[in-house]
């Protein structure tokens, strides 16, 4: 289908959990308290980041020994900032979704509307068990997920809202206010991620966004092709956004951010690394057709815990713009990226990296590579 000629959208992770991205004792210049991430936040807005991802998670994990809760955070960073979006990570079956529908109108219009969610189906099996939910099987998970986002959309787009379904019951039910009227937005943006069969199937039929673990380019295009097929088959061709998940390692020349990405290799916890991967088992070679999220990482992708190194955004800044636009010629919207130093990462890669995007974006558009669509 056409490529967007929509400029490619930027997001970053928002480090609101301990331990860094990666799962190594190499040196990372990043701290999961509040103050810091408003001004990472400030900075990310300032250089040209559109979105703030805020993750999800509830005990400790793999490094991440301390955790803010996201949307209380990522309301607290809408309250610091002027244009940034910032999506919250939720987990269907910790939350009512309309209880989070609520939350989410609430966090709109304290932000001019800027609120957005990413529902996440879940992998870590210690948040459920521990907090005496069930631990539903993979694909029950990804199907109470589309319940969920058929009622979030139904709740911020309906009045009298009715769903019966088999994991959530709505009885003529309205939310007031609803969320801002922001042009071009029906309500607040749902993502959703995950890389098996059921996650492809979800972000064909129910999602605004599709974010996807970081891949290759082949991996890319194969998830590209079948979601958008399911976006078809649903009657909603066009309607999906593709998001890609990456680790950047941008220095001034290619030798020097190797060498950045060997040193973390060889500094990575190997017992951390291992206990992940165990543990998304579930979630990943586990699925029925080995399609799920990490089921072909392998330990020294799982150093990066989203598979960040596989898209590639390694090198000087020419050779990572190249490939970033590389990347939208197959059909991404937006990069949601990850950095080993926040403040000084953020600050070059708009320097120099984001500036080249652009040129080269401009340039595909004169050659005719870009075309409207959606």
């Amino acid at each position: 289908m056409p490529i967007s000629p929509d400029p490619l959208k930027f997001a970053y992770w928002v480090p609101n959990v301990s331990g860094g991205l990666v799962t190594s004792t190499i040196e990372q210049r990043t701290d999961w308290s509040y103050d810091f991430n408003v001004e990472v936040a400030q900075l990310a807005e300032k250089v040209g980041f559109e979105y703030a991802l805020s993750q999800v998670r509830y005990t400790a994990s793999y490094g991440a020994d301390q955790q803010h809760e996201s949307t209380s955070f990522s309301l607290g960073l809408l309250t610091q900032t002027e244009k940034l979006k910032v999506i919250a990570a939720v987990h269907p079956g910790l939350w009512h979704p309309a209880v989070l529908a609520k939350l989410i109108i609430t966090a709109d219009h304290i932000s001019g509307g800027r609120a957005a969610v990413n529902v996440v189906s879940g992998w870590f099996k210690d948040e459920f068990t521990g907090l005496g939910e069930a631990w539903l099987e993979h694909d029950e998970r990804y199907r109470r997920s589309e319940e969920f986002i058929r009622v979030l959309r139904g709740l911020w787009t309906e009045q009298g809202f009715e769903h019966r379904g088999d994991f959530y019951r709505i009885h003529d039910f309205t939310l007031q206010p609803g969320p801002v009227d922001v042009p071009g937005r029906p309500h607040p943006e749902i993502f959703q991620g995950g890389n098996s069969t059921a996650a492809r199937r979800n972000g064909g039929t129910v999602a605004d966004w599709y974010f996807s673990n970081g891949k290759d380019f082949d991996g890319f295009t194969e998830q590209y092709l079948e979601v958008n097929q399911n976006a078809a088959l649903a009657g909603r061709e066009g309607q999906v956004k593709f998001g890609l998940n990456g680790f950047v390692v941008a220095r001034d020349s290619e030798e020097e951010a190797h060498a950045v990405l060997e040193e973390i290799i060889e500094k990575a916890n190997p017992d951390a690394v291992e206990g992940f991967r165990q543990a998304v088992q579930q979630a990943g070679s586990s699925t029925g057709d080995g399609k799920g999220m990490w089921s072909d990482s392998t330990t020294r992708d799982l150093v990066q815990y989203n598979d960040g190194f596989r898209t590639g955004l390694i090198g000087t800044p020419e050779q990572i713009a190249t490939r970033i636009v590389d990347y939208k010629l197959l059909g991404v919207d937006l990069f949601l990226l990850g950095f080993l130093h926040y403040l000084e990462d953020i600050a070059y890669f708009g320097e120099k990296v984001l500036p080249l995007v652009r040129e080269l974006e401009a340039d595909a558009v004169r050659a005719g590579e870009l075309a409207p669509t959606r």
